[in-house]
């Protein structure tokens, strides 16, 4: 086994990181929508879903990736990682499309949002959850030049973001109709 293929074989604990991230935050956002009826945090927690099947697939192309040469493969299947970040950069369209589509249903007939102080404080929770994580995937990606562990911490710095303007909708939402 090549000094290469042992170093990207260890990349692989760096997806089952982003994996645990996007399940710990799947549940934090779904408490978070259950605590408040906001169809911004279900949108929210939705989207995490997406962080989920990315992470899932950054490990099997992470894994690929590790595989030595073989007569298919003279130089390796290191290629396996360029597919991974196509397919993250899809998921995030894929995810802004479905918020879309979850959302008009609520702006034509709203209700009202319940304990948003604590489902905000959860869904910041989530959110530095995800920070974190982002910033280790980062660090990795550029110490192993990993395009798959780039895209992944950058698909959940897109998620940080995301989920900081839906806090900031719902809890203008909060002040301005007076919920909670």
């Amino acid at each position: 086994m090549t000094s290469d293929t042992t170093n990207r074989s260890s990349l692989t604990r760096f997806a089952l990181l982003s994996i645990a991230a996007a399940i710990l935050t799947i549940a934090l956002k779904a408490i978070a929508y259950l605590l408040t009826g906001s169809v911004g945090l279900l949108s929210d927690a939705l989207e995490s879903f997406v962080n989920l099947v990315g992470a899932l697939m950054a490990l099997a192309m992470l894994t690929i990736a590790a595989r030595p040469a073989d007569e298919d493969h003279a130089y390796g299947h290191s290629k396996a990682e360029y597919f991974s970040s196509g397919v993250e950069g899809t998921l995030i369209l894929l995810a802004a499309a479905s918020i879309a589509a979850a959302a008009i249903p609520r702006l034509i007939a709203p209700k009202p949002l319940e304990q948003v102080g604590l489902g905000l404080g959860v869904s910041v929770a989530a959110s530095f959850v995800n920070l974190f994580v982002a910033q280790v995937l980062l660090r990795a990606s550029k110490q192993h030049h990993s395009i798959t562990l780039e895209a992944n911490a950058h698909h959940l710095m897109t998620d940080v973001w995301t989920s900081a303007g839906v806090l900031a909708g719902v809890g203008a939402v909060a002040l301005t109709v007076g919920n909670d």
